[in-house]
Formats: structure tokens, C-alpha cells, sequence
């Protein structure tokens, strides 16, 4: 959970979820140049003693390392960003690839449903005349947690202000 604000009369709640990163594009270029440098130096130990073609797979490593740090980080792009208002939650999801899709329920029947395993996983999900929605994902079980307590308490204070 990155950012969340209170509802009041002028403002709705909204929340914007995002995959926790714990490796800065700094700290990428420090790993990727450590490795680098290693496996350079191991590569060129193996050259050294006469084997020459282990250092070419020494750098094919480097650059299999570098392509997954990279296609993890595109997933980075991904997030989901949820209103509360009196009258619709709406749930926007911004995909890594670039595409958006929008979900709207009616606030007075929308329920938060968090589901536990015996193993302790959770799923969240947005459930609402039969349809039901996973959000947060990407998010640890216990930030689901956080997030259920936190969601259900703004749609009961968005209720108590449609005045059902």
C-alpha cells in the first residue's frame, strides 16, 4: 500500500497499489557491475589455465542475469489504484504492458473478501452480485490484511453517507 487518503465530504478515498521493489535502479547497476566484474575475473582465471571457451559462458550468464532483473523490473509498471465514493468503488488495473482496464461497483453492495488458507496465504478480492474481483496480488498476505481492514472500513463510512 503506497498511498491512502481518509474520505470526507469533499474528497473520496483512494488507494494506489504497487509491487514492492526492494532493488533501486541504482542498486541494479552495483549488482550488475559486481557480477560483471566477477565473472570476468573467474572467466579469465578459466582462460588462463587453457579454457578458453568457459569465459564466453561466463558473460552468456551475465546477460541471462541482466534479462531477468530487466523483465522483473517491467513488472514494476503494474498497479492498481481504487476510489471510494458514496455513489462506485471503481477499480482501475494499469497492466505492465501498458493496458488499462476499469471496474466499477455500486458501493452499497460491493463487499471486501479476504480468503485465508490453512498455510496462511490470503487473497483479496471485490465481491459484488456474483462478480468477484482478486486485488492485490502482488502485495504480501499481511499488506492484504492491512488492506482489507482499511477498504472495509472506508466503504462502511462511503455508506453512512448515501444514507442508506
Amino acid at each position: 500500500m503506497n498511498e491512502t487518503t481518509s474520505i470526507t465530504a469533499a474528497a473520496p478515498f483512494r488507494a494506489v497499489l504497487t509491487p514492492h521493489r526492494s532493488l533501486s535502479p541504482t542498486g541494479f547497476l552495483i549488482l550488475m557491475i559486481a557480477i560483471g566484474v566477477v565473472s570476468f575475473c573467474v572467466g579469465l582465471a578459466f582462460l588462463l589455465m587453457g579454457a578458453w571457451p568457459v569465459m564466453g559462458f561466463f558473460g552468456l550468464d551475465v546477460a541471462l542475469i541482466y534479462w531477468a532483473f530487466r523483465q522483473n523490473y517491467r513488472t514494476g509498471d503494474e498497479f492498481e489504484a481504487i476510489e471510494v465514493t458514496p455513489e462506485a468503488v471503481t477499480l482501475t488495473r494499469h497492466a505492465p504492458d501498458g493496458k488499462t482496464s476499469r471496474s466499477d461497483f455500486n458501493t452499497y453492495w460491493v463487499r471486501v473478501a479476504l480468503d485465508e488458507r490453512p498455510d496462511g496465504r490470503t487473497a483479496l478480492r471485490l465481491v459484488s452480485h456474483g462478480k468477484s474481483l482478486i486485488i492485490g496480488a502482488f502485495l504480501t498476505d499481511e499488506e492484504r490484511r492491512e488492506f482489507a481492514g482499511v477498504l472495509a472500513g472506508e466503504l462502511v463510512a462511503a455508506r453512512s453517507k448515501t444514507g442508506f
